[in-house]
């Protein structure tokens, strides 16, 4: 399983960038979909296409079979596709921001439970977290890295089951900024966008002089 493509931006291939943001889009999307979010994290950027073709032209990180419960071996091989394009593609000291929407926000905390070394913030729109244990839970419980978690409480997409394991996940693993949004479904608000930027600030400025 591979990344079919991918929007780079200029500057995030270059060695000397220290902090990427990486966005994954959602079921049935695709590599642009997410772009226009770039300018508000003012950071080199790179959007990936899910390596699952769809038929409506679309992709997919992995297939839905049980809603908001995805087996772990389709989540783990999108997971290690991802990061066999960010070895191949960016500099291998850049700290990386996953942004993702949906299935994209699930993946995003999917590259934060395997290589928390290399995540400098974790952003999450209307998505969830797996209930596998991934290799790193035990570390995260210890370092309790910045996420933000935006949803919105006429999200009627995301189960509710999905919904509270993520929070239950967050609350033993991680610093995290959890924000409810009135009246918005599944989708991304000015609001929403603009607190979860600020989020990625702050944690960019807090990680600045770890070298890790």
């Amino acid at each position: 399983m591979r990344i079919p493509a991918a929007v780079v931006s200029s500057g995030a291939t270059d060695a000397a960038t220290p902090v990427v943001a990486l966005l994954l889009h959602g079921f049935a999307s695709h590599e642009r979909d997410l772009v226009g979010l770039a300018s508000s994290f003012d950071l080199p950027f790179a959007s990936l296409r899910a390596p699952l073709a769809m038929p409506n032209g679309g992709a997919a990180w992995f297939a839905i079979t049980s809603p908001g419960n995805p087996a772990p071996e389709p989540v783990a091989a999108a997971t290690e596709a991802i990061w066999a394009w960010v070895d191949e593609n960016l500099p291998a000291g850049a700290r990386l921001v996953p942004v993702g929407f949906s299935q994209g926000g699930l993946m995003a905390t999917q590259l934060l439970r395997t290589r928390p070394e290399r995540i400098a913030a974790t952003v999450v729109f209307a998505g969830f977290v797996q209930a596998a244990e991934q290799p790193a839970d035990a570390a995260l419980r210890d370092a309790r890295p910045g996420v933000f978690w935006g949803r919105g409480d006429a999200d009627r997409v995301i189960h509710p089951d999905a919904v509270a394991r993520t929070g239950a996940w967050l609350a033993g693993h991680a610093t995290a900024e959890v924000r409810v949004y009135p009246g918005l479904a599944h989708g991304i608000d000015s609001d929403e966008l603009a607190d979860a930027a600020a989020h990625v600030r702050e944690r960019i400025v807090a990680v600045a002089g770890d070298p890790a």
